[in-house]
Parts: structure tokens; sequence; C-alpha cells
């Protein structure tokens, strides 16, 4: 028997959804033909068989979710059968989507009436003057000491002990560095503080006018994944104006000499591959106490679909012509508006870029994707009247675009250098196509 599980596909996955089964319970399946389709926490992607054999035993239906690794099916060669008890509990999703835990044995008979019995038996008071049983004493003895005095027998240095009161931390749970086993300050540093406890709001009462809407799994990832990076991450935000005059005139002439269109979006894209290659502390990733530095420019481009918000990713790019990087952004938008993207094509980045130039806005702030350190957004071109250097007034095309950053990474000085890049290669976009 080959058990069909779950698959893991990337490191992020922690659980899948299956949307639909494409072969039907004792269907004959071949190894590595589509039975179903699966929705990850980046994508739709197709379920392959890991056998040959007959369909049987799904544990899903359309819709359910269990976490990666967990049999949702099998397939049986000539002969074989289902062995007892599969599709028990511990295979079966539960209500809210992941697995049920199974269920404890319940006591022996003779075992619960003892304890009901005992139980509902009032204890008896001790006689005056008479000691108190040894069982007695060695339980008084085995009672955990208070946290308080536990801490106070804990030797840490003052500052250490500051720094820890200030984050939230434990103390008791620090192995100390200082001689003696002392806990001095890098001790603490050293250390993530506990997350915020956050209270879930109440839900609001539905009134005969309101109508619910479930949310689709992508919408309920991209909402899961939005707030744990606004939590997560220390974001903050520098926006620059771009005069792209000289890429307008660019692509009007490409458009004359039928030499084929290239967006200012692709413009963008290759000049925060050139500012990542210029500056490659942005192109790193946050790993407690260290950083590391992506020797790769991997560009996650924002796509819009109908389900939510999907990022495929452009591998690579500091190797990729403008023009290249062009022909690739637009074939990923394809295939993610088509639901045909792979697993590949959506792991991996290490910058992103959100474009909503075409939706007429002045500007607006993206959330980083983690694990990446920053993201850049793209506003709308405008016509502005503007001043030159010899105090004469032009009519030019210019356009927001703001950087989100990681602030345990990326400090303010380093951000704002990093985006003035962008903007240079921008506004002089013959740069971008060596």
């Amino acid at each position: 028997m080959t058990e069909v599980i779950m698959p893991k596909m990337g490191d992020g996955m922690e659980e899948g959804t299956l949307l639909e089964w494409l072969k039907k319970d004792g269907e004959k399946v071949k190894s590595g033909e589509i039975i179903g389709t699966i929705q990850t926490d980046k994508a739709t992607i197709e379920l392959e068989s890991p056998g040959s054999g007959t369909l049987t035993g799904l544990l899903l239906k359309g819709g359910e979710t269990v976490p990666v690794g967990k049999p949702i099916a099998a397939i049986l060669k000539d002969g074989e059968k289902l062995p007892d008890g599969w599709g028990g509990s511990e295979s079966k999703p539960s209500s809210n989507g992941s697995a049920a835990p199974a269920e404890a044995p319940s006591e022996p008979a003779a075992e619960s009436k003892a304890t009901k019995s005992s139980a509902s038996a009032p204890p008896e008071p001790p006689e005056a003057g008479k000691a108190k049983p040894a069982e007695e004493s060695k339980s008084e003895a085995a009672k955990p000491e208070p946290a308080a005095a536990s801490e106070a027998r804990v030797k840490i240095s003052p500052l250490a002990k500051k720094i820890a009161t200030e984050k939230g931390i434990d103390i008791t749970s620090i192995q100390g560095s200082g001689p003696g086993g002392r806990i001095i300050e890098r001790d603490v540093q050293a250390v993530e503080s506990p997350a915020p406890k956050t209270t879930a709001p109440a839900p609001v009462a539905a009134s005969d006018a309101d109508t619910t809407v479930p949310l689709g799994r992508l919408r309920q990832i991209t909402a899961k994944r939005t707030l744990e990076s606004k939590q997560q991450i220390p974001h903050f935000y520098v926006t620059v104006e771009v005069d792209v005059e000289k890429i307008v005139a660019l692509r009007a002439m490409f458009e004359e000499e039928e030499s084929g269109k290239v967006s200012i979006n692709d413009f963008v894209v290759k000049a925060c591959v050139m500012a990542l290659k210029d500056m490659p502390e942005v192109n790193s990733v946050f790993q407690g106490t260290s950083l590391l530095v992506r020797g790769s420019v991997n560009i996650g481009i924002a796509v819009a679909i109908p389900d939510g918000l999907t990022v495929p990713v452009i591998k690579d790019a500091q190797a990729l012509s403008l023009r290249q990087l062009s022909v690739r952004a637009k074939e990923l938008a394809k295939k993610a508006k088509d639901n045909k993207l792979s697993m590949d094509e959506l792991t991996g980045s290490t910058f992103s870029i959100s474009n909503m130039g075409m939706l007429d806005v002045d500007n607006f702030l993206a959330i980083v994707n983690q694990p990446n350190s920053a993201i850049l957004a793209i506003a709308s071109v405008r016509k502005k009247v503007v001043a030159t250097d010899d105090d004469q007034v032009e009519i030019r095309s210019r356009v927001n675009i703001t950087c989100s950053f990681d602030h345990r990474v990326i400090d303010g000085a380093v951000g704002a250098k990093f985006i003035n890049v962008v903007r240079a290669y921008l506004e002089n976009p013959t740069r971008l196509m060596a």
C-alpha cells in the first residue's frame, strides 16, 4: 500500500487544503498522474499520485485542511486492502481544519469507582498533637518553590536584570556566560522577547440586513501573513518623488521602433536589482542574532488575483537584462492569474515590489513580505508642474515610490540611501539598459 500524504511544498508550509479530487474512489491511477488539487499557503497546485494502483480510502473532502505529512488517501496494488483502523480519528481533519488529537483512553472501571469514592468522602481532620503522615510531608516538600524565591537565587547583573524586566523575559530560563554562570547583558540581549499576548475582538452580531461571506483559503492566508508581518516586524517607511520623464520618452521610442513594450514597472524592477547589488545589506534576512546576506537577488512581484494576493518570484534577477526581466515578469503575472504557478516560482524572494500605478493612487505603504527585509511600493505617474534648477517651470512626469523596511535589519539612514540609489537609476534609465 502507498499512502498519499499532504505534501510539504516549501519551508513555510504547515498545512494544506484539498480543493477537489480529480480521480474517484476505486479508480485506477498511475504514478505521477494528477489525482487532485490542493491549496498551499502560496498557491493552488496539482497533487500527483505517488504510485500506481487503485485510489481508495479518501480521508478528505473538498475544502478540508490537514497538516503536511498527514495521510489523505491510499493507493492499493492488486490483492491489497486497507489496514484495520484506516481513517481513524488521528487522520481525519477536525471541524476547525486541523488534525484532531486522539482521545485519551478511559480509566479502568474499578479505578474510576475508587476515585469517585475517595473524592466524595470528606477528609478527616488530623488529631491534635499527632505528626503528619510521611506521604503528606513528602508532598509538601515536593511543592514547587515560588517564582520570586527561584529568581532571587539567579546570579544576574543589575543591567541585565533591568533589560530582562523591560522585555518581559524570564531570567530563570537564561544560561549565563559571565563568571560563575552569572547572567550578563549580552545573554539577555540574545533572547528574543516573548510575543505580546493579544485578545481577539469579540465577534460582531449580524443583523438581518448583513451578509456573512466565508473567506477563501488564499484570503485567510493573506490575512494571517500580513498580520504576522505587522506584529513581528518594526516597519519604517521612506518616500521619494521620482522624475520619470526620460523613462516615458524611452518607452515611446521603443513603441515607435516596434522593438517591444517595456513598462515603468520593468524599469523599477531593474533599478531595484541594481540598487540591491550596490547595497547587499538590504538583500538580507533577519535571523535573531545574525543577518543572512543573500547571494542572489530574487524579486517578488505582488500580483492581485480574484482569490487574494500572490507573489511570484523572478529568480537570479541580477543575471537578467531589462528586457529579460520584462518578459519574465509578464510570464509570471499571466501564470498567477491562470493559477499555473509552480511552488518554485512562489518561493525564495529576497526583495518584493508592489505596484498600484494602474489604480490611480498618489502613494501607499506596502507590508514587508517575510522573510524579506524590504518592499517597494509604486504609485501612479502624474504630470506635475516642476521648478527646474535654473528657476524655470516645466510640466514633467513624476511618481512617488515608498520603501517599507524592517528596522531590525536596516537603519533609517541606510533605508534613505537605498531608495535614493533606486531613484538615481530611474532618473538615468540608460544605466539600466547596459
